[in-house]
């Protein structure tokens, strides 16, 4: 199942975003019920807190008195690790009931208020940030919650800014307008993006980058390649030995197609196989059927071997290469990319290439230019570089 994380500040409107996709067929995983509902009289996390705390955290009916415990803890950092002790991996394990109890085929929306700030985004399939001015929220604090502009603004500043948000994000939804323009974004999402990645990513099915012109520089692209990595870390663990952008959008300045090249190392191919394609294939990145390899540098040994896996989001085309660490194809991927970072002549002339070739077949895009003899001269003067600069993968 598609797993979603929703956050934004507080008064940002995430609370009308979490409703508009639950009418839209999202299943929605409350992280401040699920908080309170482990801790509720008669819960054994009620009891380990009073135990560590002393009756002193306890309102008049025997619930946990929140502010009481807050301010036992606020200023005491030994003390707040010791209450997340007890609450957090309650908290993680009644999620998991709650998400295993979703049919298969659900989009399920996790509603976390500090995800950002607790580092949960690579935990998901995409990340939904919901961004609002702060003197709207302001605003919205004071006539829906009664909260004077000093309590608003504290509460503001406690939590993650807008730039850490966004950095988290795949999804941007700016909440300054009217709830019709905010339920227009969230039906477009769901229709364009949550809806078709929950299907492919049920059925394995990868979104073929397709034909697509080259875009300018695209100064994000670093940071969509470091969530991405950030996804595969997490998925594979210790079974990716080194995770690296590579290809075009991994040199800054070079226009190219709008995909982000991956490449995964591991110990060899048939660690590429079985759990660690199943690992990939759960987090968003199926297998492409078919046998892969690339060109090798120079011409006439054999072919260099990998896998290969894209990305089942529509809206974020991803070619991941799986190679063996130390082989030819992985080093060449990285010496590749560093020498055209640290030579803008050739750098230049890449780009020319590749227009060139595109003009020539527009129907293969740049797919089709590993196969021109420039990359076998490319990989001599990168050679020379690496050999003069003492350059090592």
């Amino acid at each position: 199942m598609l797993r979603v994380g929703l956050t934004g500040g507080i008064g940002s409107g995430k609370s009308a975003v979490a409703a508009r996709l639950v009418e839209r067929g999202a299943v929605l995983i409350d992280a401040d019920q699920v908080a309170r509902e482990v801790v509720a009289p008669g819960t054994d996390g009620l009891a380990e807190i009073v135990a560590a705390f002393s009756d002193r955290v306890l309102d008049a009916d025997g619930a946990l008195d929140r502010a009481a415990l807050g301010a036992l803890v606020f200023a005491d950092e030994a003390a707040r690790r010791r209450l997340e002790s007890i609450t957090h991996p309650r908290v993680r394990a009644r999620t998991a009931e709650l998400t295993a109890a979703a049919a298969p085929d659900s989009i399920v929306v996790n509603d976390v208020p500090l995800l950002v700030e607790v580092g949960l985004a690579p935990t998901y399939h995409l990340v939904i940030v919901v961004q609002t001015a702060v003197p709207t929220r302001l605003e919205r604090l004071a006539r829906a919650r009664g909260m004077s502009r000093a309590d608003a603004e504290r509460r503001i500043a406690a939590q993650a800014d807008d730039a850490r948000r966004r950095a988290a994000a795949d999804v941007v939804l700016t909440n300054d307008g009217s709830l019709a323009d905010l339920h227009d974004a969230v039906d477009a999402l769901w229709v364009r993006r949550l809806s078709p990645y929950e299907d492919n990513l049920r059925e394995r099915r990868v979104v073929p980058p397709g034909r697509s012109d080259r875009v300018g520089a695209d100064e994000t692209w670093p940071a969509q390649y470091a969530r991405l990595a950030a996804r595969i870390r997490h998925a594979l663990g210790s079974h990716a030995l080194r995770i690296d952008h590579i290809g075009s959008t991994a040199v800054p300045g070079l226009a190219a197609q709008d995909v982000i090249d991956v490449q995964v190392a591991v110990s060899s191919l048939a660690d590429a196989d079985g759990a660690l394609a199943d690992r990939l294939a759960n987090a968003g990145f199926p297998r492409v059927p078919g046998q892969w390899w690339d060109d090798p540098r120079p011409a006439g040994s054999d072919r260099w071997q990998k896998r290969l896996h894209g990305s089942a989001d529509p809206a974020r085309p991803v070619r991941l290469h799986v190679r063996v660490a130390d082989s030819p194809g992985w080093r060449y991927a990285l010496m590749m990319r560093d020498h055209l970072r640290a030579d803008p002549d050739q750098r230049s002339a890449y780009l020319l290439l590749k227009r060139d070739l595109a003009d020539a077949a527009p129907e293969v895009g740049e797919s089709g230019t590993a196969s021109d003899p420039w990359f076998d001269e490319e990989y001599l003067r990168a050679e020379q570089w690496a050999e003069q600069t003492g350059w090592r993968p």
